[in-house]
């Protein structure tokens, strides 16, 4: 489980750090609440766990920013003790909440209990179009047969696209979803990535079949028993 903790403590941080670390989870640390946002948009955590007073952006203003694009679990690790802070993180968005200080038993089980709720991966589809089966469980993608290797970033938005069969999705969302909202101006990067997509996956990748571009709008799956747009 790839799981982002933000706190201005380097302390807490490296001892959150290795005791995760130790057992299987793949940790990634911020000091700060721009960097908690940067990090969660770039490496899509399955878990969040933030302290509430952090420099620059608060904690609850990181819960807000991250509400406005996913629904990851939010642990609250903080000092604060008032229960109208406690009642600020879970109105905004937090999931959890543990005051410091904390055992490392009592922290573990609220994780635990966190990632329960996120949806087993067994139940996610297995998406086919012409030589293409993706497994969007396993992440396991192969044309003809044989194993197509796509990056992270190249695997979020193609989820993306699968799950939304034949309908438009548009470069905002797609940047929000893939990058998070504060890249909702750099098409760019969809350009290059559905480029990308296209090499591994479309039969002619100069007339795409399957992802197709809507022209000045975004873009859309369109699966083998649908009517071209």
């Amino acid at each position: 489980m790839r799981v982002l903790i933000a706190d201005d403590d380097p302390q807490i941080l490296r001892a959150l750090r290795i005791t995760l670390g130790a057992r299987g989870y793949e940790v990634t640390t911020a000091p700060d609440g721009q960097a908690a946002l940067d990090a969660a948009a770039r490496t899509h955590p399955e878990l969040v766990v933030l302290d509430l007073g952090m420099p620059g952006l608060s904690g609850i203003e990181v819960i807000q920013a991250l509400r406005g694009w996913t629904t990851v679990p939010i642990l609250v690790v903080s000092g604060r003790t008032e229960s109208w802070d406690k009642v600020a993180a879970l109105d905004a968005g937090a999931d959890d909440y543990v005051t410091k200080p904390f055992a490392a038993d009592e922290l573990l089980a609220r994780i635990r209990a966190l990632s329960r709720r996120t949806p087993a991966a067994s139940g996610e589809p297995v998406v086919s179009f012409g030589e293409v089966v993706i497994d969007l469980g396993a992440h396991i993608a192969t044309r003809g047969g044989s194993a197509v290797r796509l990056t992270p970033t190249e695997w979020r938005l193609l989820e993306v696209l699968l799950r939304n069969p034949g309908r438009l999705v548009t470069r905002e969302t797609l940047l929000t979803e893939v990058w998070g909202p504060q890249y909702t101006s750099d098409t760019g990067y969809l350009r290059l990535y559905l480029s990308q997509l296209r090499k591994k996956l479309e039969p002619l990748p100069a007339a795409p079949r399957y992802l197709v571009t809507e022209s000045g709008m975004g873009y859309r799956f369109v699966p083998d028993d649908a009517e071209r747009p």
